[in-house]
């Protein structure tokens, strides 16, 4: 099973990038869809983002699409959401969780804060 931690939070302005990072450790990262949600200040948790296995499939929430990019690399056993053009509607806990058929994996989230 796979252990997650997220990093690259922080605040930025509207219209900044934040580029979010999750890393996973122990075995088989390669067999895991990984998808990115995200919790704003007293909504409910929200799917951002997701990339299949072997990256090849990616899935976005439609207000989303455009702004945000999921990416991962295998063989570093990392996966990425690149966040551009941020809102302070953006403001959010982000969240790495990664799952096969049989096991899922939360990270712990990482805080992106944009001021309005």
């Amino acid at each position: 099973q796979v252990h997650l931690v997220e990093s690259g939070g922080g605040t930025v302005q509207p219209g900044g990038s934040l580029r979010l990072s999750c890393a996973a450790s122990g075995f088989g990262f390669s067999d895991y869809t990984v998808t990115w949600y995200r919790q704003r200040p007293g909504e409910e948790r929200e799917l951002v983002a997701q990339i299949s296995a072997v990256g090849r499939n990616h899935l976005y929430s439609d207000p989303l699409r455009g702004r945000f990019t999921v990416s991962r690399d295998n063989t570093k056993n990392m996966g990425w959401l690149q966040m551009v053009n941020l809102r302070p509607e953006d403001t959010a806990v982000y969240l790495c969780h990664a799952r096969t058929c049989l096991v899922t994996a939360w990270g712990q989230g990482t805080q992106g804060t944009i001021p309005s």
